[in-house]
């Protein structure tokens, strides 16, 4: 006997959609028929009207567990996960300590197999260039690595162990490491000595606001270092993934590259396809993230990146900071604590691009949340699809109603911090999150237990 039975959904793939029933045994999807088609099952989901989706992935998250469970722990944050349809997250290494040893990614898994609601991966921190160490992380199962190309923030030097590269020589030799565990290495560019250049242009005549900010990181202080990281990959030819594209100048040189054939890849994310420095200028700290909010222009090139596939993924950098911390920002931007909550957001944007006509088709919402995720991280085949033998991890969208973002109602423990997408237009919602076979969300309440999510690692072989 089945499991879960779904029935009467509308099936979205990558590859099409369609009418099916889908049934699940224990963690796997046991079969996906015609309507009408399963046997028995001992709890039936009534899916009529609605969207089946496979698992969405984010793969730019921040909990930053144990380091600040003020901000946000795997528990609380992944239970916001959960209640915006994304089944995995793969967790960044900035923690105390950041995540550059074996141990401390061993450690930080056991803590996220204990509290966990949706699945979740880890990256390790290559920075202390321990070829054992980051050999070690991966035989641990990392699901790739990360690093800055900026200096460690001032007062987190715990947190970013391993994580800050601005030499040429060390990222150099780090992705040489990095290439033995055929994993990738995600990115967050922006060239140091620029950022130096440009904020002290900025904080010159005692600038504390929000121009300042965006004064202080101008387009070329990214594309600089995408450039950088070409040249670099051109000699060691290990995957590189740009984190969170922001404008259109380091697009071009990743579109570069990539025509170069060299092994690189991009992400962007929902902020900068939907805002942009006007945005912080009303919002001002609640709105500052790295890379900063762009324009209308960068927005046009972000979306045609995605839809000629040199942008492969949709993610949201999900990073949860306290009210006091953001909030020390409103007089003086530079006190302020960088980055934005975001993870509740992400299905209900890209399914109301899809519904209403936007940039996406609904086919090409799961591919950049999905599959694409899944390709790039070795996860492909187990998640990203709906077919028998796949992981049951699915989401029910019920895409009839048209609403508006309550972002008082998430359930990230920074919900007090959203700015941004609160009262946006929104067609549909999620219904329902299925993780593993165990149904972790529905109809507005999480009903999956810490530890439901279980630890994912890719595939090496």
């Amino acid at each position: 006997m089945l499991d879960i039975a779904i029935k009467g959904a509308t099936v979205v793939t990558e590859l099409g959609s369609f009418q099916a029933d889908v049934g699940v045994e224990e963690d796997k999807i046991a079969t996906v028929a015609r309507n009408g088609g399963l046997s028995a099952a001992r709890r039936e989901i009534n899916a009529e009207g609605k969207l089946l989706l496979p698992g969405i992935i984010d793969i730019h998250f921040h909990v930053r567990a144990p380091a600040h469970p003020q901000r946000g722990t795997f528990a609380t944050e992944t239970r916001a996960a959960a209640a915006g349809g994304v089944t995995t997250i793969l967790e960044m290494p900035i923690s105390t300590p950041g995540c550059a040893r074996r141990d401390i990614l061993e450690a930080r898994k056991a803590l996220g197999v204990s509290e966990a609601v949706v699945n979740f991966g880890l990256y390790g921190a290559p920075g202390l260039l321990n070829r054992d160490e980051i050999l070690g992380m991966a035989d641990a199962g990392a699901c790739g690595f990360k690093i800055f190309t900026h200096a460690v923030p001032k007062g987190r030097e715990d947190e970013f162990l391993g994580i800050c590269l601005e030499e040429e020589a060390a990222i150099y030799t780090a992705l040489e490491l990095i290439k033995e565990t055929g994993l990738l290495v995600s990115v967050h560019a922006e060239n140091e000595s620029l950022i130096q250049l440009f904020e002290r242009r900025a904080k010159a005549s005692g600038g504390q606001g929000s121009t300042d900010y965006l004064a202080s990181r101008p387009p070329v202080v990214e594309a600089m270092s995408v450039a950088q990281l070409a040249i670099i990959c051109q000699a060691v030819r290990t995957h590189v993934h740009i984190a969170h594209v922001s404008c259109a100048e380091a697009l071009a040189v990743l579109q570069s590259a990539q025509e170069n054939g060299l092994p690189m890849t991009g992400e962007t994310c929902p902020h900068y396809l939907l805002f942009t420095q006007a945005d912080m200028l009303e919002h001002g700290p609640f709105a500052m993230i790295k890379p900063p909010l762009r324009t209308i222009n960068d927005q046009a090139a972000l979306w045609d990146g995605l839809l000629d596939g040199s942008l492969a993924a949709i993610t949201t950098d999900h990073s949860p900071f306290t009210l006091t911390e953001k909030e020390r920002g409103l007089e003086n931007i530079w006190n302020s604590a960088i980055g934005a909550p975001g993870v509740e957001a992400l299905v209900p944007f890209v399914m109301t691009e899809a519904l209403s006509g936007g940039h996406l088709t609904l086919e090409q919402a799961v591919q950049m949340t999905s599959s694409e995720p899944a390709r790039l991280f070795h996860l492909y085949g187990r998640k990203g699809v709906v077919q028998p033998g796949a992981d049951a991890d699915l989401v029910i969208y019920d895409p009839r109603e048209r609403s508006t973002i309550d972002s008082s109602q998430w359930f990230t423990k920074s919900k007090v911090t959203e700015r941004l997408y609160h009262g946006r237009p929104q067609q549909g919602h999620v219904d329902t999150t299925i993780v593993n076979g165990t149904v972790v969300y529905e109809q507005g309440k999480i009903v999956g237990e810490a530890g439901a999510g279980r630890f994912v690692q890719p595939d090496r072989s």
